[in-house]
């Protein structure tokens, strides 16, 4: 087990490097949230008038919204870091070393986890700057971070797998097009349930970027409801085992026809 988990930090850490050494990356994924949280919010802001918000400044309920969603957009592109390994032939040299397969699975799982978890900071701090307020504190916002790494970590290792069983660009662009805005909208990201279609509320039941949303909101919130965060963050935590087993089956297939 030490080994396995030894050998996925170091594949871990070459992916790291890459983000390191690219730095304009790491401005350019945070243009997207600072559209999301202060032109979206700023032409928004009365919505809450509505009612059902939980709070007066729909800032304060868009930035777990924006964290969520830009865990979700970042990570569904793991695949693509997959393919460019295999159409390297870099992952199948390291076929050929005693390295473990779920380390090799995982290691862009792992880097786009702790990404993740460095922007959604950032996204929460600009918040802050903008006049948002968290009065759940540190705990709420350790909450949120840790929910937006789980949905990461879901669609990363789902990214992941699809990435070995179509080995296309086109397939996992075109997918991930497809899932991004109705997983989004299908969701409390921008309008309290309560403002919502019927049908559209009950969708949302069960879509995981609503789970991750609700378990922030609520732990960011002035009377935590540590229900929602337990059983939102439970099923969070059972799709990414799922999912990271799925990825990890889907590689032994892949390493069965090479």
């Amino acid at each position: 087990m030490s080994t396995a988990i030894t050998q996925t930090w170091y594949m871990t850490q070459r992916q790291l490097m890459v983000f390191v050494r690219q730095p304009a990356y790491a401005i350019i994924t945070l243009i997207q949230p600072v559209i999301w949280l202060f032109l979206f919010g700023s032409l928004f802001k009365r919505v809450v008038e509505l009612g059902g918000f939980g709070t007066t400044s729909y800032l304060d309920y868009l930035v777990p919204g924006v964290v969520v969603m830009s865990a979700l957009s970042s990570n569904m592109w793991a695949g693509m870091t997959t393919l460019d390994e295999i159409q390297r032939g870099t992952l199948n040299r390291f076929l050929t070393t005693p390295v473990s397969r779920a380390a090799l699975m995982n290691g862009n799982v792992v880097n786009n986890g702790l990404v993740t978890a460095l922007q959604s900071v950032v996204i929460v701090l600009l918040g802050l700057l903008g006049g948002a307020d968290y009065p759940g504190g540190i705990g709420g916002i350790a909450v949120l971070v840790i929910a937006s790494v789980l949905l990461g970590t879901i669609f990363g290792a789902l990214s992941n797998a699809l990435g070995m069983l179509v080995q296309e660009r086109e397939s996992i662009i075109g997918i991930n097009t497809f899932l991004l805005l109705p997983l989004t909208f299908l969701s409390s990201a921008f309008m309290a349930p309560s403002q919502m279609p019927g049908w559209m509320r009950h969708v949302a039941d069960f879509n995981p970027l609503n789970w991750a949303m609700v378990a922030g909101r609520s732990a960011m919130s002035d009377h935590p409801d540590w229900g929602d965060v337990l059983t939102r963050g439970g099923g969070l935590l059972a799709l990414a085992i799922a999912a990271v087993w799925l990825s990890i089956r889907t590689f032994r297939s892949y390493q069965r026809s090479v």
